[in-house]
């Protein structure tokens, strides 16, 4: 009992921490997937790839076969564009900012699958994967 009252300071300092590093899985884990890792998801389980990057973003480069649904538009289209909701559904932009928002609507919207890719459209590049133009 002695060692817990002239110890509290580290003790709440230990369980804050503890409680800090647990908050992302409690909140529903981790809503990013690598470039590799959302491959597979695209071969195996058929994802669908959404980019939400400004349309002169899209055409300038995307993912092949990604579909173009701008972040502002989002909550409004999602819906009409990729109708299975069970499906896995990976949101693409630039660097990876918007989708990563991109995903609390999409999950709002009943998507459970949604994940942001990590790093965006630059970590696809420098992963050497297929990027089209439109």
């Amino acid at each position: 009992m002695e060692f817990l009252l002239a110890n509290w300071v580290f003790i709440l300092v230990a369980l804050i921490s503890g409680a800090m590093l647990a908050w992302p899985l409690l909140r529903g884990g981790s809503a990013s997937v690598t470039p590799l890792a959302a491959v597979q998801l695209i071969n195996r389980e058929r994802a669908i790839v959404v980019d939400v990057s400004e349309p002169a973003e899209y055409s300038a480069g995307h993912v092949v076969g990604a579909k173009s649904v701008p972040f502002a538009q989002l909550q409004e289209r999602l819906t009409t564009v990729v109708k299975n909701k069970t499906v896995p559904l990976i949101l693409v932009c630039q660097t990876g900012g918007r989708s990563g928002r991109a995903v609390a609507i999409a999950r709002k919207l009943g998507y459970d699958q949604a994940q942001s890719l990590n790093g965006g459209l630059k970590s696809w590049r420098d992963a050497d994967l297929p990027v089209e133009s439109a």
